[in-house]
């Protein structure tokens, strides 16, 4: 199918001078005004925009803003049909997006080689674009593929957790997305990224692989030797994901996965482990972690505990603000109770 050009210009001579230069290898649609471009737009979707810049109402400078400036439009190339050659129009149109320039009065042979040039790299970025894109996609299945295995293998060692790294990460997903939301989170992420962000919190109990099965599926009470033990598995889970760190690089779902494993058991007033962080010391996703973390913990049955009921784990969590937890995130919590106890366990 023919690759569709708008000729933008409000001079009869220059568009009806670029149809026929153009008419036998493109599909070219001619309009008078910026206007009339962008109504033509809501309909049909250009593969390249020649847009003149001296044009009544609406410039070409105002237009190309408008085109670069939308979500919609602001991918389509375009190139300035224009008389002006002097250098500040030149710097200008370049700032705000546009590719090149075309001289008038133009010539058929520039007109068809310079556009047949730059919709060639349009087309060759375009591909490069979506082969990204696919790499990406692979890596991001890689990442989660060695998150589960790891994961199942924490959960198939651990007999008492059944279920919790699942749970936590449905409850973290809970949390951050309400965040975002209200505008709460404010690390810069891109929402397409919070699947995998939520996908590294399963290695937040990574370090229990470490942890010998006889404390870690001990059916009774710790003793204060063995809870030593037990308390160790977060900053070995940091080590872990630094040794994953160092030997694949300065990768961002790694030090994601560092922090939950490695600040989740840190308290608010500073008598966490393994490091005792106090307040924003402690990285957020440590606070948010802490919270949905010891959730699952209290209304989960342990061989030696029974389950707190729904009503008793969020007023102890709540008692917990300003001492164990962070307070804004214990709030959050409050606020989204009832979408925890949904959960399905």
């Amino acid at each position: 199918m023919s690759k569709i050009i708008f000729v933008v210009d409000d001079n009869d001579i220059n568009l009806s001078m670029a149809k026929e230069a153009l008419k036998e290898q493109y599909r070219v649609m001619t309009l008078p005004s910026a206007a009339k471009m962008f109504t033509l737009l809501e309909k049909i979707t250009p593969d390249l925009i020649l847009l003149d810049i001296e044009m009544p109402e609406m410039d070409g400078f105002e237009a190309l803003n408008l085109l670069k400036t939308s979500n919609t439009y602001a991918d389509i190339p375009v190139i300035f049909l224009t008389s002006m050659t002097d250098a500040e129009v030149e710097v200008r149109g370049f700032q705000l997006g546009v590719i090149d320039f075309i001289s008038k009065p133009f010539s058929a042979p520039v007109l068809i080689n310079r556009i047949k040039s730059h919709l060639n790299i349009d087309e060759l970025i375009r591909e490069r674009t979506q082969q990204l894109q696919r790499k990406t996609e692979e890596l991001q299945q890689l990442q989660s593929g060695i998150v589960y295995v790891l994961a199942d293998m924490v959960e198939n060692r651990d007999k008492t957790t059944g279920g919790h790294i699942e749970r936590t990460a449905t409850y973290l997903s809970l949390m951050l997305n309400e965040m975002m939301a209200r505008g709460l989170y404010d690390s810069n992420i891109d929402p397409s990224s919070l699947d995998m962000l939520i996908s590294s919190a399963r290695l937040h109990d990574v370090g229990k692989i470490t942890i010998s099965d006889v404390v870690l599926n001990k059916p009774g009470k710790l003793t204060d030797e063995e809870f030593a033990i037990m308390k160790s598995h977060s900053a070995q889970g940091a080590l872990i994901i630094d040794q994953m760190i160092e030997r694949t690089g300065n990768v961002e779902f790694l030090h994601n996965a560092r922090q939950f494993a490695g600040t989740h058991h840190e308290r608010w007033d500073g008598k966490g482990y393994p490091n005792g962080l106090a307040g924003e010391d402690i990285p957020i996703l440590g606070r948010i972690m802490a919270v949905v973390d010891v959730y699952d913990a209290l209304v989960s049955v342990r061989p030696y505990k029974k389950g707190f009921s729904h009503e008793e784990a969020v007023n102890i969590i709540i008692e917990g603000a300003g001492t164990q937890f962070d307070p804004s995130m214990t709030k959050l919590f409050f606020e989204l109770q009832d979408k925890f106890k949904a959960v399905e366990r």
